[in-house]
C-alpha cells in the first residue's frame, strides 16, 4: 500500500504542480489582479517550491519502522468555499449594487449565490457519507477555512489601508510576530463603518483566496478511488495529496525511533537557517527529542526542489528535489516487538512497576538486536498525546535502556571478581568465609543470612567452601564486599571503566556522523553551526565514584574518586554506583568475547541514499544484511582489555554454574529448558542481581552456540525484589526468542 500511495502522491503533485504555474500565468493576465498591480517586481521572477520526502527508518533487514505516508484529502477551493460565507455574500452584494444598472445586477448575483449555495449543499451532503458524519460537521470544518482566510484578508486590508498604524510601525521589522486577533482590533477601531471595512476587504486579493484547503481525509485507497469519480466534474473540489509520517509498529521500539512534530522551536528555525530550501515552511514536521528521528534529522530531511520563471513562464532555474536518506538501525523490529509484548503481558509480581527494560546485543558484530524500555507509547499519536504523555506517572517517554541508570545489584560481581583477580587481591581457591551471622556495622550482610539465618559457609561446606565459583554461583555479599575492600579504589574504578561504566557509549556511528557533518557543510555551509548537526541519543553515564561528576566523563582522569569505605558496597552493586541496561549488556558482551571491548552499534554503516521513492523493500533487505556482514571496520574498533586466560576461565565457569548447577541464583528458573537449550546447542552464562532503596531486580548474562555465535542480554524489572525470580525468567524466555529468531542456537540467521 505505501508503494501505492507514493506512486498516486507523485502523479498528483506533478498535476498539482501545472496547476500552479497555470494559476501563475493566468494572474498575470488577468486585469486588475493584485499581481497584475505589481508587475514590476514580476521581473524578478516567480518562484515555486516543490515538497520533499522524508527518509526512512529502517529496521536490520529494511522493515520501514518510519516513513513519509501519503494521506489524500478532498481540497476545497476558497473560491467556491467562500460562498458560504454571510460576509462574503454581502460584499458580493454591495459590489453589484455599485455596477450599472444594479437593479438587473443585483438579482443575477443574488442567483449566483443561491446556485453555488446549492452546489455546496450537494458536496457537503457527498462529503458527509464517505465520512460517516452529519452535514453539519462538513459545513463546519468549510466555516473553519473561511474564517481562516477571512482573517488575512482583513489583515492585509488593515495593512495597506493603514500603513501608518501604531501597531504596524511598532513591529514593521517582525510583521510576521503581528496576531492577526491585534491588527482586527486596531482596524475596527480605526475604520469603525463596517460596511466601508467590509468594502476595503473586497478590494483585496491574496494566495490564500486561490487555493484548496484540505477538507475530507480519505481514510482507504478505495475511498481515494470513489471520490475522484464522485467529484470528477466537480469544479472547486481536487483530491490532493497531504504527507504524514507514519509508523507502521507503532508502539515497538518508541523511545529509539523517536517522533516529529511541527518545526516551530526556534532550535528549528536556526538549524537550517543558512538554506531556504532547507529551513522549515509552515506545516513541516522535523524530529522531537529525542529519539533517532532526532538525531539523525539533518540525515533524513530533504531539500525542496524549486522552479523559478520570469514573466514569460520562461524557466530561469530549476533546483531539483533531494528526497531524505534512509537510515539503517541494527534493530530487528520483530524481536524487539516480541520482547515487548511478552513484557506487557507478563504476570509480575504485584511489588514490580511498569517500568522495565531489556537489551540484546549481537556479540560478534555489537548490533544492538532489541532496546526495550517500558511501559510504551503509540509514535502515531504522540504529537497529539504529548501532553498526557509527559506527564504520565510510568514515564513512557524515557528510554529506561539507555538514559535512566541504575544500582547495578549483584550483576556487577563478576565485573569485581574480574578486578580482585587481576590486581592479585584474591585466587580461585581461596575462601572468604560467610559465617550464619549478621555482619559488622557499616557492612553488607548476606542475602541468604537476612532470609534463611544461615551463611554461605554451611551452604558449601560439602563442595570447596566459599571460594570464587561458589560466591558467584551463590551470590555471596560476604564474598564480594569484602574482596571489593581489598582492591585499591582506583584500580577498581579503572576496571568499571574499561567496560564502560561511568562513560558515555557512543551509538553515533562513524558513518552517521559523517553523513550529518556532510549535510552541515553542503548546500553552501546550511547550517550555520556544524556541531549543530551532530546529536547524540540522550543517555545516562552512570557513577562509578563517591561523588557524582559535574561535567561528562571521557577520561578516566577526569573522574572524582571513590572513597575507601564505599568499596565495600561497589562489591555487592550499590552505593552510589549507578549504570544503565545499556551498559550491562555491552559488559557482558566484553566478557562474552573474551575481553574485548566495543561500542555497541545502533545504526549498520552506510545509510543508503533511495535510487528511488519506490526502491522495494527487498533490495533494502539486500543492502541492509550485505551491511550487517561487513565487521571488520568494527571489530578494529575493539579494545581488549588484557583480562588473563585464567581470569575469564573463573568468570565462565562461575557464571555457568548460576543458570546450569543446582545451588545457582537462576538455576531454579532455567532447570526446567537446560535440557531444551542443550538440544538446540546452547548454553546460558548469566548473574542474577537485587538492589534496595530503590528495588530493582535484575538479570545480565549471555548465551552462545557451537558455532561460536552469542548474544549478550541485561533485563532490569523496577520494583523487583529478587533477581532470581523477578528477572531471570524473562531473560530465560528472551533468549530464546533469539533462538527462535536465528541469532544463536542451531539455525544460523
Amino acid at each position: 500500500m505505501y508503494d501505492r500511495r507514493i506512486k498516486i502522491f507523485i502523479i498528483v503533485s506533478a498535476l498539482l504542480l501545472a496547476v500552479c504555474l497555470f494559476r501563475l500565468a493566468q494572474m498575470q493576465m488577468l486585469p486588475g489582479s493584485s499581481v497584475q498591480d505589481d508587475i514590476s517586481e514580476l521581473t524578478k521572477g516567480l518562484s515555486l517550491q516543490l515538497k520533499t520526502v522524508r527518509g526512512r527508518i529502517l529496521d536490520r533487514t529494511g522493515k520501514v519502522l518510519a516513513a513519509d505516508e501519503p494521506q489524500f484529502w478532498v481540497h476545497i477551493n476558497y473560491e467556491l468555499s467562500s460562498f458560504l460565507d454571510e460576509r462574503v455574500q454581502e460584499g458580493i452584494l454591495l459590489k453589484a449594487a455599485k455596477k450599472p444598472e444594479p437593479r438587473i445586477v443585483v438579482p443575477k448575483a443574488g442567483e449566483e449565490i443561491r446556485a453555488k449555495l446549492e452546489d455546496l449543499q450537494q458536496i457537503i451532503e457527498k462529503c458527509a457519507q464517505f465520512k460517516s458524519v452529519g452535514p453539519s460537521k462538513i459545513r463546519d470544518e468549510i466555516q473553519k477555512i473561511n474564517d481562516f482566510v477571512w482573517d488575512r484578508r482583513m489583515f492585509q486590508a488593515w495593512r495597506r489601508s493603514f500603513p501608518d498604524s501604531e501597531v504596524l510601525l511598532k513591529k514593521y521589522d517582525s510583521i510576521d510576530s503581528i496576531r492577526v486577533s491585534e491588527a482586527i482590533v486596531d482596524f475596527e477601531e480605526k475604520q469603525p463603518d463596517p460596511i466601508k471595512r467590509l468594502q476595503l476587504v473586497n478590494a483585496v486579493d491574496i494566495e490564500e483566496m486561490h487555493k484548496y484547503w484540505p477538507l475530507l481525509e480519505l481514510k482507504t485507497d478505495n475511498d481515494v478511488f470513489a471520490a475522484q469519480l464522485e467529484f470528477l466534474n466537480v469544479d472547486g473540489l481536487q483530491i490532493l495529496p497531504k504527507q504524514q509520517r507514519s509508523y507502521p509498529y507503532g508502539t515497538v521500539a518508541a523511545q529509539t525511533i523517536g517522533w516529529v512534530g511541527p518545526a516551530t522551536q526556534q532550535q528549528d528555525k536556526e538549524l537550517f537557517a543558512n538554506d531556504r530550501l532547507l529551513s522549515y515552511v509552515g506545516g513541516e514536521l522535523c524530529g522531537r527529542e529525542d529519539g533517532v528521528e532526532y538525531v539523525c534529522e539533518t540525515v533524513l530531511r530533504g531539500r525542496r526542489g524549486e522552479l523559478v520563471q520570469d514573466i514569460d513562464q520562461q524557466v530561469i532555474s530549476r533546483t531539483e528535489t533531494r528526497f531524505g536518506r534512509d537510515v539503517s538501525l541494527t534493530l530487528d523490529i520483530e524481536l524487539q516487538q516480541r520482547i515487548e509484548s511478552y513484557l506487557a503481558h507478563y504476570k509480575h509480581d504485584p511489588s514490580c512497576g511498569p517500568g522495565m527494560a531489556a537489551v540484546v546485543i549481537d556479540v560478534g558484530s555489537g548490533d544492538i538486536l532489541a532496546l526495550v524500555s517500558m511501559p510504551v507509547f503509540d509514535l502515531n499519536g504522540a504529537r497529539y498525546d504529548y501532553g498526557r504523555l509527559i506527564n504520565d506517572p510510568g514515564q513512557p517517554m524515557i528510554n529506561r535502556a539507555i538514559n535512566k541508570q541504575y544500582p547495578p545489584g549483584s550483576s556487577v560481581k563478576p565485573l569485581i571478581l574480574i578486578a580482585g583477580m587481576e590486581s592479585g587481591k584474591i585466587t580461585p581457591d581461596e575462601i572468604i568465609s560467610c559465617p550464619a551471622q549478621k555482619s559488622p556495622r557499616g557492612w553488607p550482610s548476606c542475602w541468604i543470612y537476612n532470609r534463611y539465618n544461615m551463611g554461605h559457609d554451611s551452604k558449601w561446606q560439602d563442595s570447596g567452601g566459599n571460594s570464587t565459583h561458589n560466591a558467584i554461583k551463590g551470590s555471596c555479599n560476604i564474598y564480594f564486599s569484602r574482596l571489593a575492600d581489598r582492591i585499591d579504589p582506583s584500580f577498581l574504578q579503572q576496571w568499571l571503566f574499561k567496560f564502560g561504566y561511568g562513560r558515555r557509549i557512543n551509538l553515533l556511528s562513524p558513518v552517521i556522523r559523517e553523513e550529518s557533518t556532510d549535510a552541515a557543510l553542503q548546500d553552501s555551509n546550511a547550517i550555520s553551526n556544524t556541531a549543530d548537526a551532530i546529536r547524540d541519543l540522550r543517555q545516562a553515564i552512570g557513577v562509578i565514584s563517591s561523588s557524582i561528576p559535574e561535567d561528562e566523563v571521557s577520561e578516566f582522569e577526569r573522574l572524582p574518586p571513590l572513597k575507601e569505605g564505599e568499596r565495600r558496597f561497589f562489591g555487592i552493586g550499590q552505593g552510589n554506583l549507578r549504570v544503565t541496561p545499556l551498559q550491562v549488556a555491552n559488559a557482558m558482551a566484553a566478557i562474552a568475547r573474551g575481553g574485548f571491548y566495543e561500542h555497541p552499534r545502533l545504526f549498520l554503516d552506510g545509510s543508503q541514499e533511495p535510487a528511488s521513492i519506490t526502491e522495494s523493500t527487498s533490495e533494502h533487505r539486500a543492502s541492509s544484511i550485505e551491511n550487517r556482514e561487513s565487521r571488520i571496520e568494527h571489530r578494529e574498533s575493539r579494545i581488549y582489555l588484557n583480562i588473563t586466560p585464567w581470569t575469564l576461565a573463573v568468570i565462565f565457569d562461575g557464571m555457568s554454574a548460576v543458570v546450569n548447577e543446582p545451588g545457582g541464583t537462576a538455576y531454579a528458573e532455567f532447570a526446567p529448558v537446560l535440557a531444551n537449550l542443550a538440544r538446540q546447542g546452547t548454553k546460558v552464562y548469566g548473574k542474577t542481581g537485587s538492589t534496595e532503596a530503590p528495588e530493582n531486580a535484575w538479570f545480565a548474562g549471555f548465551a552462545t552456540d557451537s558455532a561460536g555465535r552469542s548474544i549478550a542480554i541485561a533485563v532490569v524489572v523496577e520494583g523487583g525484589q529478587h533477581g532470581s525470580s523477578d528477572a531471570a525468567p524473562l531473560a530465560r524466555d528472551i533468549i530464546q526468542f533469539c533462538i527462535d529468531a536465528g541469532y544463536v542456537g542451531r539455525t544460523p540467521r
